[in-house]
């Protein structure tokens, strides 16, 4: 029998619209290595980024809530560095079927190495805090995870983990892989990679598709690169979570995100970006 295709929300997109965010930026990345270390050359602090949400309801796509992500300078235990917040809201309408507010943050060094996590989640009826503490030792990467429930009646989750390979949470990959250069990506090209959810370690696997232009929400055209994050059922055929866009230059903006679900798909859309350290040359086409 196969496996069924990981449910992946709408209104639960806080943590998959990241994963569709930072998967891109492994192709480029050396995971061979606990080399977690980089040079920052793709954004400033201030960096504001605003999408729209979209939901597809029997045939007719409608806004169901906004995504926004800030990356400010910052401390954490002593250690300068960067913090990195994304806010995931369901509009009022949205509220009214399924209440969602998601808030994901992470602190990253000057070096931009993962320092600490942290997902709180109200969707529906669920209240989750998911958390995470990186360290360093020979060569090592180490992470302490741990889960809370606001209901008293559900005990807190905690596991530890350790990889001779990088470990990135949700953002902090993010911020590290956006000064990477996919210049040598060719198509079909894939990666499997381990990422710390807060709550236990995944292996994913990400390929490269190509170059396509792309509309967003701000009257645009860019020229994107094309990624697709995908899972394996129990007899090895691939199923495709999520199709990505990224602007083809040195900002390496998401401009859309498409999320295939058990029970219709969503789309994230570009609207804004404020505080962008590069001028946005993918632009092809303006309205």
């Amino acid at each position: 029998m196969k496996r069924k295709r990981r449910t992946i929300a709408i209104l639960g997109t806080g943590s998959r619209l990241v994963i569709a965010i930072m998967a891109m930026w492994m192709m480029s990345i050396n995971v061979a290595q606990a080399q977690c270390t980089a040079i920052n050359e793709a954004f400033l602090p201030g960096e504001k980024i605003e999408y729209d949400l979209y939901f597809n309801w029997k045939f007719i796509w409608k806004k169901v809530g906004t995504a926004s992500m800030k990356i400010d300078a910052a401390n954490y235990n002593n250690k300068s560095g960067y913090v990195i917040d994304l806010l995931t809201k369901g509009s009022k309408q949205a509220d009214f079927f399924f209440k969602m507010r998601d808030t994901l943050t992470c602190y990253v060094s000057e070096q931009l190495e993962p320092l600490y996590f942290r997902k709180a989640a109200e969707e529906g009826k669920r209240h989750t805090v998911d958390e995470a503490w990186f360290s360093y030792k020979d060569g090592v990467s180490h992470v302490k995870q741990r889960r809370t429930w606001r209901s008293h009646n559900r005990p807190t989750q905690e596991m530890e983990y350790s990889d001779s390979r990088c470990i990135f949470d949700m953002l902090s990959i993010l911020a590290q892989a956006r000064s990477y250069d996919p210049n040598d990506y060719k198509v079909g090209d894939k990666i499997n990679f381990p990422m710390a959810t807060g709550r236990k370690v995944e292996q994913q696997t990400l390929i490269y598709r190509g170059v396509k232009n792309i509309e967003a929400n701000d009257d645009k055209t860019y020229r994107c690169l094309v990624f697709s994050f995908v899972e394996y059922d129990d007899d090895g055929d691939e199923n495709e979570v999520i199709t990505f866009y990224i602007s083809d230059d040195k900002n390496h903006l998401p401009i859309r995100l498409d999320m295939y679900l058990h029970f219709g798909s969503a789309k994230a859309f570009f609207k804004n970006v404020k505080g962008n350290r590069y001028p946005l040359t993918s632009v092809v086409k303006k309205k």
